[in-house]
């Protein structure tokens, strides 16, 4: 069954260009001009992937992915902006966001980002050594197979990326993994990726899993090479 993406912009020359690039890849691709009206399908349709627009008329794209996260809609989201202001992109992410990409854009760069995200969302599927089994460190408690983890026996809301990027992690416990290798084995796309973005999921992860996020006691930061998991 072909994975079903929507994609949200009010310009109708993206939308058609997106629209015919997707589904020349396989992809079932659904549309929508306003933030309102993406916000509506995105929590009636059963979406695989969400190509969102910054700005939107009604409702913009920031709100939108703010607001998905808040009903617990997981579904990944690839951020469009016509912006170069690197705080809007980065605030895309904190809000939940998988990824951004900068208009003007190559469609096959677009189609190519959506593949490598789904690609590494389905990658926990496989049954090899380190993910068929359960991953306990501390009180955090990861199933991959089944895409959830727990802290303290209380389910995390994770999105896809939080989920990749702790079990990446827990499978690599007590190692200390830079944020390029972080970002080359999580986000998994050959493009000039940004690191900051790295340290904005792991910003998030803390949130879920510290008690305090100045003193974290399980995802710690190495000074000068990166980050480890590991529970004291």
């Amino acid at each position: 069954m072909a994975k079903k993406v929507l994609v949200v912009d009010d310009e109708p020359s993206i939308v058609t260009l997106l629209k015919f690039n997707l589904e020349q890849a396989g992809f079932e691709v659904l549309t929508a001009y306003d933030g309102k009206e993406g916000y509506g399908m995105a929590l009636k349709e059963k979406l695989d992937f969400i190509i969102l627009d910054l700005m939107l008329p009604g409702m913009d794209g920031m709100d939108v992915c703010k607001q998905l996260r808040q009903e617990k809609v997981n579904t990944p989201i690839l951020m469009l902006t016509a912006k170069s202001d690197e705080l809007d992109k980065i605030l895309g992410l904190e809000l939940g966001a998988d990824d951004y990409i900068t208009k003007p854009f190559s469609p096959r760069e677009v189609v190519a980002r959506v593949k490598a995200i789904l690609r590494r969302a389905k990658t926990e599927e496989e049954t090899d050594a380190d993910t068929a089994v359960t991953i306990e460190i501390g009180d955090l408690r990861i199933l991959p197979e089944q895409f959830e983890a727990y802290f303290k026996g209380k389910k995390l809301e994770l999105t896809p990326k939080e989920f990749e990027l702790l079990l990446y992690l827990a499978n690599h416990p007590g190692k200390v993994l830079s944020r390029d290798q972080l970002l080359d084995a999580v986000w998994n796309f050959d493009f000039a990726g940004d690191t900051r973005i790295v340290d904005v999921h792991i910003s998030h992860l803390r949130e879920k899993i510290e008690e305090d996020t100045k003193q974290p006691q399980y995802i710690k930061t190495v000074r000068g090479f990166g980050y480890k998991l590991e529970a004291n």
